[in-house]
């Protein structure tokens, strides 16, 4: 698998994290973790597969609790667009935390005759940067507000802060919102509620800083867990492996 990541212009900067290329020149299965992040998929050539069925050209995927395995044809290649938190809610007007756990064509949120040309020109692009432009162009167009929820950004601020361990009902005082009124904008702008989005905050944090001398229990402890068993039920359904199995592998993105 070859990886390149590239930088949105300035303009989409706000709304969009990362582009990524990802190719296979031999075919692969790929092992994809729970993010926080909303992700388009353009695909530019071949096929990726998902649970026995070809994936749409172009598609959106929700945020996920649990690991993804995609299987990529031999010289296939996806552009992603991975969203800043909240950012994906800039172009689409659909509920976002209905896609929380699926990934959906993007004809069903886009219509269809823009999505032709754009998939047509993604075809035949000679470039990555060529798609990394069409796939800009594409996003300006379809920018409907230039205004972040602040209140949500500050709520996601403080739950990455506190490693995912933030105590909702607090946040939502803080934020002087009720609690119903706090979690149906944070699930809008986000595509997640406020707890499903913590525990994909605490369990990247136990990947991004595993100490391979720490005890699992001083692991689970860190993240914020006071039962070992249901820290090792979490983290098997997020990585599909458990935590000695998974991070002996090393084979995740």
């Amino acid at each position: 698998m070859h990886i390149e990541k590239y930088r949105p212009c300035d303009l989409l900067k706000p709304f969009v994290q990362t582009y990524m290329i990802v190719e296979s020149e031999f075919g692969m299965d790929s092992h994809v973790l729970p993010g926080t992040s909303l992700v388009l998929a353009f695909r530019c050539r071949g096929t990726v597969a998902s649970d026995g069925q070809d994936l749409p050209g172009s598609m959106v995927t929700g945020l996920r609790k649990s690991r993804r395995i995609l299987r990529y044809s031999p010289q296939a290649a996806t552009l992603l667009v991975a969203f800043t938190e909240g950012g994906a809610s800039a172009f689409f007007s659909a509920p976002l935390h209905e896609l929380f756990g699926e990934t959906v064509a993007l004809e069903n949120l886009i219509p269809r005759h823009k999505l032709n040309r754009v998939e047509g020109l993604m075809a035949e692009a000679a470039t990555d940067m060529d798609r990394i432009r069409l796939a800009e162009q594409f996003l300006c167009s379809e920018l409907k507000t230039a205004q972040m929820d602040l209140l949500i950004l500050e709520a996601v601020g403080k739950i990455r802060m506190s490693g995912g361990n933030q105590r909702i009902h607090d946040l939502a005082a803080d934020l002087h919102l009720s609690l119903d009124s706090f979690e149906k904008r944070f699930r809008r702008a986000v595509g997640a509620s406020p707890k499903q989005f913590s525990s994909i905050v605490r369990l990247r944090n136990v990947i991004g800083g595993y100490l391979p001398d720490r005890s699992l229990s001083e692991t689970a402890h860190a993240a914020g867990y006071f039962d070992q068993s249901h820290f090792i039920k979490d983290f098997q359904t997020f990585t599909g492996a458990a935590p000695k199995e998974f991070f002996q592998s090393g084979s995740y993105w």
